[in-house]
């Protein structure tokens, strides 16, 4: 079951944001004026932007942390511009000048953007900020401090994506940022991209969080706990205020002053004499230990047939018997009991499901039925 975070722009330039559980039902009911409330007396509507999400919890926190939004933001939000979006989710003092950017990706952005303004939202889509947070899921945000290559901010945020993790900043960036290397490496994860946020410092990227882990396999000479990413992880899932992980840059890592803002350390057990890991290998093995607690698709089990009854598998080791028997398996004859046991114990061991058994027993009546062709033939 899909549930939905909209958002309308109403007849007078305002905006009105909500969610619910049948997007077609509740638009309709806007535009009837069933529903009441704040569009009621502020037709004409139009329904400009709709998320869906898999539990309702995810579908209030998009519409409540929509709505604090400034109607520049908002605007940026429905056109798809998410460089728009970052750049008035920072107070003005922190601001940087747009830069005029036009990508593929963000173009095809733009399309399915368009898309949403018709009453029929395509469904499937997830293109809100950071959904999730504030939701009670406690997903840790990814820092990146002075990354190096388009590339590896790419697979970082592919990796992300892989278990659940959407919210990506940038301290720094060298080749600035949006960077053309980033999204061909991300293989898809264009949302973690598009939202992603840029910073000057650590300390402005981390202003907002509570609970800070700093990735790094050396001290520095600074005196912190030591804790793994499952650790982290599981602290991450109950700790209150957000949560952020530092992950240095990819030649030197992290330096003393950036661990300095950290609660903790953050690291891995690993080989003294290789100690590097790529960036990208760093934030999966973090992404990874946090989505234990997380419900993400798994694999369709199959369940596994039980054992046959006992008298298949009797039937089994008699067939396969009374083929041996002519052929002297069981000489001498004061081996034959103990013989006949193995095999019994190598036919036991195994557990084989009734299918199983009727396979080989179908073996070995096509056996059975060669030996008598070959027989009467010598005949």
């Amino acid at each position: 079951m899909s549930f939905w975070a909209y958002m309308i722009r109403c007849g007078d330039g305002t905006f009105y944001t909500g969610h619910t559980d049948d997007l077609e039902l509740r638009w309709g009911q806007h535009l009837d004026g069933t529903f009441g409330g704040y569009t009621a007396s502020r037709h004409p509507l139009e329904l400009v932007w709709a998320a869906n999400f898999s539990s309702r919890e995810e579908a209030l926190a998009s519409e409540l942390r929509i709505k604090k939004w400034s109607r520049a933001k908002k605007e940026g939000l429905i056109a798809g511009d998410w460089n728009k979006v970052s750049h008035f989710a920072k107070p003005p003092s922190r601001r940087m000048p747009r830069p005029d950017v036009s990508t593929s990706s963000t173009s095809a952005r733009h399309e399915r953007m368009a898309r949403k303004t018709t009453v029929r939202v395509e469904r499937g889509s997830s293109e809100v900020e950071n959904p999730g947070r504030d939701t009670g899921t406690a997903k840790p945000i990814m820092v990146l401090v002075r990354p190096q290559l388009g590339e590896n901010i790419g697979k970082a945020a592919r990796a992300m994506r892989n278990f659940g993790l959407t919210e990506l900043r940038l301290v720094a960036p060298r080749d600035g940022w949006p960077n053309p290397s980033a999204g061909p490496a991300a293989a898809g994860a264009d949302d973690v991209l598009e939202a992603a946020t840029v910073f000057g410092t650590v300390a402005e990227a981390v202003a907002d969080c509570a609970n800070i882990y700093a990735t790094t396999v050396r001290k520095r000479g600074v005196t912190k706990p030591v804790v793994t990413p499952e650790e982290a992880a599981s602290e991450i899932r109950t700790a209150p205020g957000l949560s952020a992980i530092l992950f240095g840059p990819e030649r030197s890592g992290l330096e003393t002053e950036d661990v300095a803002l950290a609660r903790a350390i953050l690291t891995v057990p690993i080989d003294p004499d290789f100690g590097s890991l790529n960036l990208a290998q760093a934030v999966i093995l973090c992404a990874y230990e946090w989505s234990k607690g997380a419900a993400l698709s798994q694999p369709t089990r199959e369940e596994l047939l039980p054992p046959a009854p006992q008298a298949e598998l009797d039937g089994l080791v008699g067939h396969l018997e009374a083929m041996l028997e002519p052929k002297g398996y069981f000489l001498p004859d004061s081996r034959a009991e103990a013989t006949r046991l193995t095999l019994r114990n190598v036919l036991t061991k195994p557990g084989w499901n009734h299918l199983e058994i009727r396979t080989l027993r179908g073996v070995l009546s096509s056996l059975q039925r060669e030996d008598w062709a070959v027989r009467n033939k010598a005949d």
